[in-house]
This record gives structure tokens, C-alpha cells and sequence, in this order.
């Protein structure tokens, strides 16, 4: 799938000749590699002409970086919205566990899994391009991960705490569960099945991983 027809929502990007390159980056990056892809592949895609670009970005940097900020905002929110009782840092004041840290994990896992089928180009550039981003756009981003990771690892502490999980090293166990979803980026075509199926296996694979 195109960045330009994949369902994220790029209205808010403007004016239009702004999303044309952000959305011309996404699938020059996804097909070539951010180091691979020049100013002008962008601005061809984006039926422009090189100098065209500067007008709306500074760099190929802020491209990668626009795109890199956005792609991590909206893993994020899926995670939140698959398990509500998080609120980072801390949890909502008075929010009642609406169900087990079991079926907690299953819901993140599978929506984690699914968007990044359903959005495995855009995942693709956010996931594996972060080396090119700057120090304090990098930054940035890593503060966006750190939610990210914060949404499972809660859910693992959770289920440490009632002791339907067996989880010695917390951090790692984390890693590894974001892991398999994050990898299907790397790999998923259209062909390879639906997204929705797919989350629901890794969602169970990840149960497996950690179930006491």
C-alpha cells in the first residue's frame, strides 16, 4: 500500500503541495532507503520540481522526521485506545481494570500487530530509518517510544502483580513483545494475509510468551 492511498489521515498536512512530497517521501523511503533517496526522487513523485521542496521542508531530514513523529503518534494512540485503563505516566484517577492483564495484552498486541500491517509502509520508514533523524529530533521521537513501550510494559507489570504472568527481566520481555509486531513492517504484503488475522495470532503468541 501507497502512502498516498493508505488510510492514515493526511489532511492536517498542508497546503496540498506539502502532503504530495510528505506522501512522495513515505514510498521514496519505504522502496529505497532513506540514505538511497534523493531530493529529486521526492519531488517526481510528487510531480514537482527539486527546488519545489525547499519551499515546504527544509532537509530531507524534516521529511523524514515529520513523517517519523506522525507514524509514532498514531502507533501510540492505537496502543491507547486497545488498553484505556493506561494513562501515562500515571493511571486515570479512579478508572476500574475492565479486564484482566490477559486480555489486556491480547487487545495491544493484536491492534499493535494489525496497524503495522495495514500501515506497513509508513511503519516500515518510522521503524527503520530512526539513525537518520538528528539528536533533538531523535529525541523527540524517542520520548514517542518510550510511551510506546510504557503502554506494554504496564500491562506486564500488571500481570506479574496477579500472578497470571512469569516475567523475570520486565524490560526485556517488553522488547520482545513489541518486537513481533514491529517486525511485520519489515516483511507484510498484502498477500500475506489479512491484518486483523494477524494480530489476533501474534496476540496469542505474545500470551504464550509470558502466561505463568
Amino acid at each position: 500500500m501507497s502512502a498516498v492511498t493508505d488510510p492514515l489521515v493526511w489532511e492536517h498536512v498542508q497546503p496540498a503541495a506539502a502532503r504530495r512530497l510528505l506522501t512522495g517521501a513515505i514510498d521514496a523511503f519505504a522502496e529505497r532507503g532513506y540514505q538511497a533517496t534523493t531530493t529529486r526522487d521526492i519531488a517526481a513523485r510528487a510531480g514537482m520540481s527539486p527546488a519545489a521542496l525547499y519551499v515546504h521542508y527544509p532537509s530531507k531530514e524534516r521529511l523524514l522526521f515529520e513523517i517519523s513523529r506522525y507514524g509514532h503518534n498514531a502507533a501510540l494512540n492505537v496502543l491507547r485506545a486497545a488498553d484505556p485503563t493506561i494513562s501515562p505516566p500515571d493511571r486515570l484517577a479512579g478508572s476500574p481494570e475492565q479486564s484482566t492483564p490477559s486480555e489486556r495484552l491480547r487487545s495491544l498486541v493484536a491492534a499493535f500487530t494489525a496497524w503495522h500491517a495495514r500501515h506497513h509502509t509508513i511503519a516500515r520508514v518510522v521503524q527503520y530509518e530512526l539513525a537518520a533523524l538528528s539528536p533533538e529530533h531523535l529525541a523527540e521521537v524517542a520520548t514517542i517510544r518510550r510511551a510506546i513501550s510504557y503502554q506494554i510494559e504496564q500491562v506486564l507489570s500488571d500481570g506479574v502483580a496477579d500472578g497470571s504472568f512469569a516475567v523475570t527481566d520486565l524490560p526485556g520481555t517488553t522488547l520482545a513483545v513489541l518486537s513481533l509486531s514491529i517486525d511485520v513492517a519489515r516483511w507484510y504484503t498484502p498477500h500475506r494475509g489479512d491484518p486483523e488475522a494477524l494480530g489476533t495470532l501474534y496476540a496469542d503468541l505474545a500470551h504464550r510468551m509470558v502466561q505463568a
